[in-house]
């Protein structure tokens, strides 16, 4: 077991009742909230809310930024993932989750219901899509929707996902865990990871000048303070 143990410093708190998506960029935080469905683009210092939109998903937990500027939102409850307008909150197209089903801390429960996707990440024209069902990275070419290929990750619900300045390496959350890993995406090798404390659950996450920024669906949103070289 890792000994790192990250500390979460809180800067803002959502202005939605239910954060579960982060994407950093320039201009600002993306947020896509869970319990109202809507899309908040925050500003890194204040946390003052800069844009804000309405969207068609449905419980989502996930949220990305393309090449030209369209949000991806993982739209968790009704297993699907929509392209959106990032002006209007317009929904552009919708496709299948590729990982949908019950998730395995789910399994024994007779009412269970199938769910989708989670945490996303774009890179060089290819969606990358996690989803705690399958428990596999997948990654998806957007015009075609058709995977190009899968990461078997650690752990049992995996949530948020960020890229990490290692070349092919990939931040990955455990919710249910509390645990963040880096892993490989060309064979699932770990080769960092940290807990996080039992009183922050990390569901969406992001990375900005290789800080961590995690939010937990209670509201907080902040940075996990860690080291981020193996200590293994």
């Amino acid at each position: 077991m890792t000994n790192k143990i990250a500390c979460p410093i809180q800067t803002m708190i959502s202005p939605g009742p239910k954060p579960n998506g982060l994407q950093a960029t320039k201009e600002g935080l993306w947020v896509i909230d869970q319990g109202n469905s809507r899309v908040y683009l925050l500003n890194w210092i204040s946390g003052d809310v800069i844009t804000e939109l309405q969207t068609e998903t449905d419980r989502s937990s996930g949220i990305t930024i393309d090449d030209e500027g369209n949000i991806w939102i993982a739209s968790t409850y009704n297993c699907k993932i929509y392209k959106v307008d990032r002006n209007s909150g317009k929904t552009l197209d919708i496709f299948e989750s590729p990982g949908s089903g019950i998730n395995a801390t789910r399994e024994h429960y007779n009412d269970s219901n199938k769910t989708g996707d989670h945490g996303l990440e774009w890179l060089d024209g290819k969606l990358y899509v996690a989803s705690p069902p399958s428990q596999f990275i997948h990654v998806m070419n957007p015009i075609k929707w058709s995977e190009i290929s899968r990461t078997k990750v650690p752990g049992f619900r995996v949530h948020g996902i960020a890229w990490a300045e290692e070349k092919g390496t990939m931040w990955v959350a455990d919710t249910a865990m509390g645990v963040v890993s880096r892993i490989r995406l060309s064979d699932s090798r770990v080769y960092d990871a940290f807990r996080v404390p039992g009183s922050v659950e990390v569901h969406g996450m992001t990375i900005k000048d290789n800080i961590l920024w995690y939010c937990d669906d209670r509201r907080p949103i902040g940075t996990l303070n860690v080291d981020m070289k193996p200590d293994f």
